[in-house]
């Protein structure tokens, strides 16, 4: 066990070098990433497809990266907005690491960026222990999920800077108790902010597309309690069943990209117009 867990460890400190060597070489072009977390169908990519055509309008150059296990739907309603947007698959894999990210960015995102937001895997155990070398890592929690949300997940809420409520619409039809959310969200991470948004009604649309700004032009972040009370802020919290073995970017994971309007186009270096690669 112990050196399973040593495995773990060296695992996470590998990633956490990766991840700030790709936080510095994006702050060192003006890009902030925006890393989002959340259990699947929680209303993520209807919320960040209303951000990013919000941020299209206001001339912020944006771009979004979604990952699934599988399908390109994420991606599909995501390019709606005209914004540039790719879609990896991880087959099977639950979360993204540094390294992965790294390779996918590499000859796709453009250099004039202010913005990627990171779709990560509809998942809050994996994703929650890896940096990806963000500026903003935000939460997201639908109203439907339950008030103990925070209490079950106690990693990626207690290391999330900024907590999105989601689905807000239906909170009294579902009888959604936001003071208890709100106590329970204090509890695993004190002082984060917490904030309800819909998508479909149109509340609190423009937060996240707020913040990730201030974040990209220096503005402090929320600090977790728990990031300060471990070396590593990302620090592995459950065992895994799937081994974490030094995957690249091209055996594990595929993508593709979709272009502002919504058809599929040609991955750099790949041969075809709507080539499905290995990246």
């Amino acid at each position: 066990m112990c050196r399973v867990v040593d495995l773990q460890q060296a695992v996470l400190a590998k990633n956490d070098t990766t991840a700030q060597h790709l936080r510095t070489e994006l702050a060192g072009r003006g890009t902030a990433v925006v890393n989002l977390l959340s259990s699947p169908g929680s209303g993520k990519t209807a919320l960040l497809e209303r951000e990013l055509v919000l941020a299209r309008e206001t001339g912020v150059p944006v771009a979004a990266l979604t990952a699934d296990l599988a399908t390109e739907n994420d991606a599909t309603r995501l390019a709606r907005s005209g914004a540039l947007v790719k879609q990896v698959l991880t087959d099977g894999l639950c979360h993204l690491e540094a390294h992965m990210l790294s390779g996918h960015l590499d000859g796709w995102l453009p250099e004039d960026t202010r913005l990627l937001f990171v779709e990560n895997v509809g998942n809050l155990v994996c994703p929650a222990s890896y940096d990806l070398g963000e500026t903003l890592r935000v939460v997201l929690a639908s109203v439907t999920e339950g008030e103990d949300k925070p209490l079950k997940y106690p990693t990626a809420f207690g290391l999330a800077h900024l907590v999105l409520v989601t689905k807000a619409d239906i909170a009294e039809a579902v009888e959604f108790d936001e003071d208890a959310f709100r106590a329970h969200v204090e509890q695993v991470n004190p002082g984060v902010e917490v904030l309800l948004t819909s998508a479909r009604r149109g509340d609190g649309v423009g937060v996240l597309l707020d913040r990730a700004l201030d974040a990209a032009n220096g503005a402090p972040v929320h600090r977790p309690v728990m990031a300060r009370q471990h070396p590593s802020p990302h620090t592995h919290t459950h065992a895994h069943t799937h081994a974490h073995t030094e995957h690249g970017a091209d055996d594990r994971d595929r993508s593709r990209t979709h272009t502002g309007r919504g058809e599929q186009a040609a991955v750099p270096g790949a041969p075809g117009a709507a080539a499905q690669t290995r990246a």
